[in-house]
């Protein structure tokens, strides 16, 4: 694990590559990463990450929780474990158990003392990072909430980097106007990494008075809700203010470890319902179609550098998407997409978003083929420069060929 000296200089360098696979890997054995993230601090990021996964795991999903706030780790005291040891198997960093289905990591852990300040820069936060998701052995889970320091730095980017497909970004603020201008910088970071919104949730949205039960909006009320409809997110609820959660968290007792019981935990309780619907519609995506038996249309991508084919992936521009109908051999609809920034992992997500069936390219770096073919994608290298559509057509003539020498045979 990640020394907080600098001891670690001068240990001999592990084998990138074998490192690559190895993330990869334990990446490849989670279902759904969710990046709690928000553009402002203060908006109780931290609480709605911690009390996601307490619900996810209560609801018998199989959760991790990382919190790479390496600058103000809270996670540990929020979770009860703060001062639990890090425990090792067969050369393997253990997350900490805080309840059935649900292990932890965070620096916090890691620190001699919960006074301790980090002063770190950031290579050395994403190599922090790096670790918490490639050496702790995660196993197969259904979640990863990845608990992420405020604004768009370093932390929330290499993490965007290194989680691979599927990740969705929930987005966390408060209702006034200062908290949503910073949100939605957050909103357009993530679309700029081609990383999917899952929602907003609009946090500390009102408070019930405990005397006469009205509602005072303490701070303004249906900002997170206007700004879900103008970024064209899906809006996942309100949380409201309650004393009980301070009270838990101070306690490292989370406010859904015994189920709903406040107002608060109420509404958590509705966001994270929401959450696993949508879960589950992902994972049935494809099946419904078999089912009715429907096709869906192949998807063949043309990197474009100046509107022809880009000489390498990594350098285009746009990505042209042709949808061919599989029946017919014929290209139904074109459309054509900024490419996004390309950073580690960016542009396979990209593609696996615009649900790329086939990539013609005419050079690929290795790692961004092995990251395709993981993913199912399938990469045709070698492709000679000419239009974008006859490129396509010239990849189906041949695959039609190839069915009838076969077919021959």
């Amino acid at each position: 694990m990640h020394q907080t000296n600098e001891q670690t200089a001068s240990q001999a360098k592990p084998d990138p590559d074998s490192d690559d696979l190895l993330l990869q890997g334990r990446m490849t054995d989670i279902r759904h990463k969710l990046l709690v993230l928000s553009g402002k601090g203060g908006v109780g990021k931290s609480t709605v990450a911690a009390n996601l996964a307490v619900a996810l795991a209560r609801a018998g999903r199989r959760v991790g929780l990382v919190d790479v706030d390496v600058h103000g780790p809270s996670i540990p005291k929020m979770m009860g474990i703060e001062g639990r040891p890090i425990q090792t198997a067969n050369e393997e960093v253990l997350p900490v158990q805080a309840a059935d289905n649900l292990g932890v990591i965070s620096l916090g852990l890691l620190l001699p003392s919960r006074h301790d300040a980090v002063i770190w820069r950031g290579p050395r936060k994403h190599g922090l990072i790096r670790q918490f998701l490639q050496d702790v052995a995660w196993g197969q889970l259904d979640y990863l909430v990845v608990d992420s320091p405020p604004g768009t730095g370093d932390e929330p980017l290499s993490v965007a980097q290194l989680v691979g497909d599927p990740a969705e970004a929930v987005v966390v603020t408060t209702p006034q106007d200062v908290a949503i201008a910073d949100v939605r910088r957050c909103v357009e970071f993530c679309r700029t990494l081609s990383l999917k919104v899952l929602g907003i949730i609009e946090n500390m949205s009102g408070l019930m008075c405990p005397k006469c039960g009205e509602r005072i909006d303490v701070f303004k009320r249906g900002g997170g809700a206007a700004l879900a409809h103008e970024m064209q997110v899906p809006f996942l609820g309100r949380i409201p203010i309650d004393p009980e959660v301070v009270t838990c968290g101070d306690a490292g007792l989370p406010l859904l470890r015994d189920g709903p019981r406040s107002p608060a935990a109420a509404a958590f309780t509705e966001v994270v319902n929401q959450i696993l619907a949508t879960g589950l519609e992902y994972d049935q995506s494809g099946a419904a179609d078999e089912a009715g038996g429907q096709q869906r249309h192949l998807r063949i991508v043309v990197p474009l550098l100046a509107g022809q084919l880009s000489p390498r992936l990594g350098k285009s521009e746009e990505l042209a998407v042709f949808e061919v109908d599989q029946q017919t051999g014929q290209i139904v609809r074109k459309s054509v997409h900024k490419a996004p920034l390309h950073l580690p992992g960016v542009l396979p997500r990209r593609l696996r978003e615009l649900g790329a069936d086939v990539v013609l390219a005419s050079e690929m770096g290795q790692q961004a083929q092995q990251l395709l073919e993981q993913q199912g994608i399938q990469v045709v290298l070698g492709v000679a420069p000419n239009t974008p559509e006859q490129l396509v057509m010239d990849y189906l003539n041949q695959e039609e060929a190839g069915r009838g020498l076969a077919h021959q045979r």
